[in-house]
């Protein structure tokens, strides 16, 4: 958006290197872009992009560095853009590779998410996926281990194996997993609640089991450095 008037200076070699790459622009009073600039100084001129474009699963698995195992989180239908913020920031800091949400019911890449992740959001891969019960299947052919967060896991997460190639699977605020994404997983988790409530918020349960993760890789690759002393 330009403001309606003279274009002169920089204000027309903005407006034309734009229709040169074929960005559309808009020539409107400088009362809306006060609007949108909600008391920013535009100097008469803003532009709109989005928070991040999506990738392809494999893409994100063709980043995995060689010798490196495969860390996604997936998250089953997490309705809240402050949550999965929060989550992205959680993966950029844990060194998850990427993450993998559902086209249907599920946040999708916002300005509220973007600034929820206080950044993450530029260095975390996300893949919006038609079927998430597909997609984990698929993941499990490619040697993936899939471990969901659920109240009535078998093992508490601190007592699960997670040092190999990994997907943690993060169900929606106040529902848990799918069932069908349940029946999908090879082992489910839990998180031990000693209080009156009985579960925690799904970026807090993200937070714990990925650092677990990172803990239990990091011991695993100390121990191979003693071992090949």
């Amino acid at each position: 958006m330009i403001a309606d008037g003279l274009l002169t200076g920089p204000l027309r070699e903005i407006f034309t290197t734009a229709r040169d790459k074929k960005i559309p622009v808009q020539k409107v009073d400088r009362q809306r872009l006060d609007k949108f600039a909600s008391g920013t100084a535009h100097q008469g001129v803003l532009a709109f992009l989005a928070a991040k474009e999506y990738v392809e699963v494999d893409d994100i698995l063709a980043g995995v560095r060689p010798g490196e195992a495969p860390f996604l989180i997936i998250l089953d239908e997490i309705s809240d853009p402050h949550n999965l913020g929060a989550i992205l920031r959680t993966a950029d800091a844990a060194g998850v590779h990427g993450v993998v949400i559902p086209r249907r019911r599920s946040a999708p890449l916002t300005p509220t998410v973007a600034k929820s992740s206080a950044g993450a959001i530029e260095y975390v891969q996300v893949a919006r996926v038609a079927n998430l019960p597909q997609t984990i299947k698929g993941l499990k052919k490619k040697g993936l281990w899939i471990v969901g967060a659920e109240a009535d896991g078998e093992h508490i997460f601190w007592d699960a194996r997670l040092d190999g190639p990994l997907a943690l699977v993060i169900g929606g605020e106040g529902k848990g997993l799918g069932r069908l994404v349940k029946e999908r997983c090879d082992n489910l988790v839990r998180l031990p609640m000693s209080g009156r409530v009985n579960s925690l918020n799904a970026s807090v349960a993200a937070a714990l089991l990925a650092y677990e993760v990172l803990r239990q890789r990091r011991r695993a690759l100390e121990h191979e450095r003693v071992s090949g002393r």
